[in-house]
C-alpha cells in the first residue's frame, strides 16, 4: 500500500468529503478520487458510502482508517526523529490550546519560542478540551493544553496553572454582598457556563449535584466576555478562573470566591502515553516549566 494514497483516504474521512480533502492534500479532486479508488482495488473491499457530498465510512473502513492513521503517524515519526538528529534548525510542533485562557497562558511563550526557535513550524488548532485530547489519542498532535483530571493509562502530563474558579454575579445581585459563598447558596439562581466540549461544565455540574441540585442553564458560550457580558446583564451567574476573570473586569460586575467544594482550574500540557515527542514539542514543554513551574 502507498502511503499517500492512505494519505488521501484518511483526510477524505477528516474533511468529510473528496472537494476539501483534495484542498488539504493540494491535490486535485480527481486525484484523490482515483487514490481510494486505487486503495479499495488494492484491498478488495469498499471503503465509503458516498452520500451527497459527504461520505460515510464502511465497517472495513472504519479498520482501515484507524489503522491509516498509525501509519501515517509513524510515518512522521520517522520524519520527526531525523529532524532530531538536526536539532531545532527546522522541525514541526503540532499543538492544541483550549479555547479560553490560552492567551494568558500561552501568547508569551509562544513569542519566545518563536524567537529562539525561528525555523521550526507550528501548526496550532483551538479546541474544548475533550476534542484535543481526542486529537492527541489518535497522534494528530503532539502536546495539548487541557484541564486535569485525565486517564493515566493513555496521556501524561506537565501542570502548568492551577487556579480556583470564583463566583461572578451582577453588582446589584443578592450574593454580591457576601465575601464568601457556596455551592449551596447558587440553587435558587440560573448559570450561564461554557459551550459544549468545555471541560469545566462537568466540574460545575458536578459540584452542583454534590450539594443536592441541578443548575438551569441560561445561557452558554465559549467567548469569556461573552458570558461576563450576560452575568453583567443579570440574565444569571457564572464560575470563572480567577486569573482570568481579574483580567476581564466589568464595572457591573462581582467576584466572589467559592468554598464547599472549591473547584480548581487546573491547567496543564498533555501527550499520549509511550508517544515519541519530537525536539520542538521538549523545547515547548521546557519553556512553559521556565514560565509556570
Amino acid at each position: 500500500m502507498e502511503l499517500r494514497n492512505i494519505r488521501a483516504f484518511v483526510e477524505v474521512v477528516r474533511q468529510d468529503g473528496f472537494s476539501n480533502a483534495a484542498k488539504t492534500v493540494y491535490a486535485t479532486q480527481s486525484t484523490v478520487s482515483k487514490a481510494v479508488k486505487q486503495l479499495e482495488d488494492e484491498l478488495g473491499v469498499s471503503l465509503l458510502d458516498r452520500i451527497g457530498h459527504g461520505v460515510r465510512l464502511t465497517q472495513a473502513g472504519e479498520l482501515v482508517f484507524r489503522r491509516g492513521v498509525a501509519m501515517l503517524e509513524q510515518g512522521t515519526q520517522i520524519f520527526a526523529e531525523l529532524e532530531e538528529l538536526r536539532g531545532l534548525e527546522r522541525g514541526t510542533l503540532r499543538m492544541g490550546f483550549p479555547l479560553l485562557g490560552s492567551n494568558t497562558l500561552f501568547a508569551d511563550i509562544f513569542a519566545v519560542f518563536r524567537q529562539k526557535y525561528p525555523n521550526v513550524e507550528i501548526q496550532m488548532v483551538e479546541h474544548g478540551g475533550k476534542r484535543l485530547e481526542e486529537m492527541l489519542l489518535v497522534g494528530e498532535l503532539d502536546l495539548a493544553a487541557s484541564l486535569l483530571p485525565v486517564d493515566g493509562n493513555e496521556l501524561e502530563w506537565q501542570q502548568v496553572r492551577s487556579e480556583p474558579m470564583d463566583l461572578l454575579v451582577a453588582a446589584e445581585h443578592p450574593l454580591a454582598v457576601r465575601e464568601r459563598v457556596s455551592f449551596s447558596d447558587l440553587k435558587e439562581y440560573p448559570f450561564i457556563l461554557y459551550a459544549q466540549g468545555f471541560a469545566l461544565n462537568p466540574m460545575i455540574m458536578d459540584a452542583c449535584k454534590s450539594r443536592g441540585f441541578t443548575p438551569v442553564v441560561a445561557a452558554q458560550s465559549s467567548q469569556i466576555e461573552f458570558i461576563i457580558g450576560l452575568v453583567a446583564a443579570r440574565l444569571g451567574i457564572a464560575l470563572l478562573p480567577r486569573m482570568i476573570a481579574e483580567q476581564h473586569q466589568h464595572p457591573k460586575t462581582m467576584l466572589i470566591p467559592v468554598d464547599s467544594p472549591a473547584i480548581f482550574w487546573e491547567m496543564s500540557l498533555m501527550w499520549r502515553n509511550g508517544a515519541y515527542l519530537p525536539p520542538a514539542a521538549r523545547a515547548w514543554l521546557e519553556l512553559t516549566k521556565q514560565r509556570w513551574g
